[in-house]
């Protein structure tokens, strides 16, 4: 799929990856007392709890950060910055300063996260694998984080810096290379050298699996005429399909280049449609309309939830389709769910035949499941929807109570009882 805004996305001057900007963010109140949502952003939360010397401060700056009194925040390597609002008309300049990472501790990084492709895929879904919890000097830790505010308050930390602080685990939730970031390297440094060793591990790779091969020199492959006296000889036999697709750079090494998801995404998707054509001869994708390629390609980004890079994703997909971005999440959600026959069963609505959709009625009422009430191939109750798919399966759907917004649940079933009860898991 071509994304219309990835082209651009980094066009312009080029700018301080060792400096990033963060407006001030919207007032917000957590249910649960909680700022951070992530384990990483629990971790800086939890470094500056453990530090906190005075619990009655830290309670001012979470309210503080809840009702909105953090301007916009700067970070740099080792230093978080920002004006806080507290009682007086003139905010109070506040920041957070900790240890950068050095060099050995960078190198451990670099080789945990190279060393697993599944690590560089949550990286760039803006996720943190837990294994990377082993290097040291990257999460914070109990009085690594010194805090300092122009404020008269002598606390450690003032309510002003404790505000700064949860504030901050929020940007981390949003991008943890924020923490990064804050640990010395941004994020483009960073994504060049996973790009070096990720090419140098695949050259590795290639070079001692690659078995001998038959060869002959070009000169006589290429010639016309056989030399006096002798028949050409046979080429060499194709070379052998790989047991997996290959896998390509992940990183462009220009940080002025198009988006690197988008990168990683067509080229892994070249290699995966190449591979499957050499093996099969058949291409999965040729027959796909240009919606359900963007759908495909969508429920086939790696990770789980809307993070920021797969809004983003989303966001690029539906403006090349004129659709929207809850839209494509729905068409995901339901290629999930069964492919491209799933989909169908979103989209299309049809009249099925009577005999096995006038028998799921009695089945569901003989389950003890409430009374269905049916249109075309959909049954339906308040809060609850099975579609017949043309494929002879049931899909579970949900959605709020008389809102009339269905979104897929559960998996397809031949038997209506079976995908209603896989629905609600009991």
């Amino acid at each position: 799929m071509n994304r219309r805004p990835a082209a651009g996305r980094f066009a312009g001057p080029r700018h301080d990856d060792r400096r990033r900007s963060f407006p001030a963010l919207a007032p917000r109140e957590a249910p649960d007392g909680r700022f951070a949502a992530t384990w990483w952003g629990n971790a800086w939360v939890e470094a500056l709890e453990d530090t906190a010397l005075d619990p009655a401060r830290l309670a001012r700056g979470k309210a503080y950060a809840g009702r909105g009194h953090v301007d916009a925040i700067t970070v740099t390597p080792g230093r978080v910055v920002a004006y806080v609002h507290g009682t007086r008309p003139r905010p109070y300049r506040t920041e957070i300063r900790l240890r950068t990472l050095g060099d050995d501790g960078w190198e451990r990084f670099l080789d945990e996260v190279a060393a697993r492709p599944e690590h560089i895929a949550a990286l760039l879904d803006k996720d943190v694998p837990h294994a990377l919890e082993a290097v040291t000097g990257l999460l914070p830790a109990p009085g690594d984080l010194v805090p300092d505010c122009s404020c008269p308050d002598n606390g450690f930390p003032c309510k002003h810096a404790a505000a700064l602080c949860y504030q901050s685990a929020r940007l981390l939730d949003e991008d943890p290379f924020v923490l990064f970031l804050m640990r010395g390297r941004g994020e483009q440094e960073i994504l060049a050298a996973l790009t070096h060793r990720n090419a140098a591990r695949s050259a590795a790779e290639t070079t001692a699996s690659a078995p001998p091969m038959a060869t002959i020199p070009a000169r006589i492959a290429l010639a016309t005429t056989p030399p006096a006296g002798r028949a050409l000889p046979p080429l060499p036999p194709p070379l052998p399909v790989p047991a997996h697709p290959g896998r390509p750079p992940v990183y462009p090494p220009d940080r002025d280049a198009p988006d690197p998801l988008a990168l990683d995404l067509l080229a892994t998707e070249a290699a995966a449609r190449a591979h499957t054509f050499l093996t099969t001869g058949h291409d999965p994708v040729a027959a796909l309309t240009p919606w359900q390629d963007a759908v495909r390609l969508a429920a086939a980004h790696p990770g789980s939830g809307l993070t920021a890079s797969t809004r983003a994703l989303y966001r690029d997909l539906a403006y090349a389709l004129d659709r929207t971005p809850t839209d494509l999440a729905r068409a995901v959600a339901a290629w999930r769910q069964g492919g491209s026959a799933g989909l169908a069963v979103l989209e299309e609505p049809w009249d099925p035949p009577a005999g096995p959709f006038d028998r799921a009625r009695p089945a569901l009422l003989a389950a003890d499941f409430p009374s269905f009430r049916p249109w075309r191939n959909r049954l339906s109750t308040r809060s609850l929807q099975l579609r017949f798919g043309r494929d002879g399966l049931w899909y579970g759907y949900e959605s709020d109570a008389d809102r009339e917004d269905w979104w897929p649940r559960g998996t397809p079933d031949a038997d209506p009882v079976g995908a209603l009860t896989d629905l609600l898991g009991r």
